[in-house]
């Protein structure tokens, strides 16, 4: 028999029990290895014969389903050891792997073709780089250190970037990003562009190294 969250089942038991195992082995490593806090999040599931996605938190009209904590979840803390993620995961199995911006990292967020494009040039640039996942929905996510959300202005303006249309953003503090393995919004897999390392991963670069190399390709991106 399958299991619930908020009424919505999965009924392949067997690969549940793999795909918990491998998700609760890559959470800890988030929190074991990273020092990232880990939160619960609801899952986006595609019913036959229904249009658009149910959400698991159980909302009949969820403004948006598959992409949020999961209500009154405990957040998993950094340090958290495989054991007590597996404890965690054991009271809401099927909980999709979220990680808060703001705390361990802040996330400059730009589309998914300039970001790879960027990624390449910084590469070649031997930047210092953090973590960068790629979303279903085409957006790519730089971790960098916190504290880049209140700089971005300031920053933007001083590299004199303040007045152009730039597809850039850094994610609020608060907010969540979805984290590999899991998938978003029931539109696919999250997945890692440049997976996170032991030591970039707990000290991610500060936004300045990386903001000039990314506002260029979006505003070259644009202008195509």
């Amino acid at each position: 028999m399958g299991f619930t969250i908020g009424g919505i089942r999965d009924l392949r038991p067997g690969t549940r029990r793999r795909g918990r195992a491998s998700e609760c082995t890559v959470v800890a490593e988030y929190t074991g290895l990273h020092g990232w806090d880990v939160v619960p999040g609801a899952r986006a599931t595609a019913l036959s014969g229904e249009r658009g996605a149910r959400c698991s938190c159980g909302a009949p009209h969820c403004a948006a389903p598959g992409a949020h904590p999961l209500r009154h979840a405990r957040t998993v803390p950094a340090g958290s050891t495989l054991r007590e993620v597996a404890a965690a995961w054991a009271e809401l199995p099927g909980a999709a792997v979220l990680l808060p911006v703001g705390r361990s990292f802040d996330v400059i967020e730009v589309g998914a073709t300039a970001g790879r494009q960027a990624l390449v040039r910084m590469e070649r640039m031997g930047l210092p780089l953090g973590p960068v996942a790629v979303t279903p929905h085409g957006r790519a996510h730089f971790l960098v250190a916190p504290g880049a959300s209140a700089e971005l202005p300031d920053l933007l303006y001083r590299m004199g970037w303040d007045g152009a249309r730039l597809d850039l953003r850094c994610l609020p503090p608060g907010s969540h990003i979805t984290a590999p393995p899991s998938d978003l919004a029931g539109l696919g897999p999250v997945r890692w562009l440049r997976p996170p390392e032991l030591g970039p991963a707990v000290r991610p670069p500060h936004a300045r190294l990386l903001l000039g190399t990314l506002a260029y390709v979006c505003h070259r991106s644009a202008a195509r």
